[in-house]
C-alpha cells in the first residue's frame, strides 16, 4: 500500500497576506483545516502563537535575504 502525502508549493508573488496584503513568506495550515498567509512582518509578529495552532509551518521569510 502506497500513501500519497500532499506537500504545499512554494510561496509566490501572487500569495498575499492575510492582514495586509503584502507577499506572504509564511503558510499555515491549521489543525483546524484552514490556511492562513503572512508577510515577514506579521510573520514575526504572531509566529509563536501560530506555531501553537499550526498543523504545519513553512517559513520561507529567510528568501528576503538572498536578494
Amino acid at each position: 500500500m502506497t500513501t500519497a502525502v500532499a506537500t504545499s508549493a512554494a510561496l509566490t508573488a501572487a500569495d498575499r497576506c492575510d492582514r495586509c496584503g503584502a507577499q506572504a513568506y509564511l503558510r499555515v495550515e491549521l489543525q483546524s483545516g484552514g490556511e492562513l498567509l503572512f508577510c515577514a512582518h506579521h510573520a514575526r509578529e504572531h509566529g509563536d502563537k501560530l506555531k501553537e495552532i499550526a498543523a504545519s509551518f513553512t517559513d520561507e521569510t529567510h528568501r528576503l535575504a538572498e536578494h
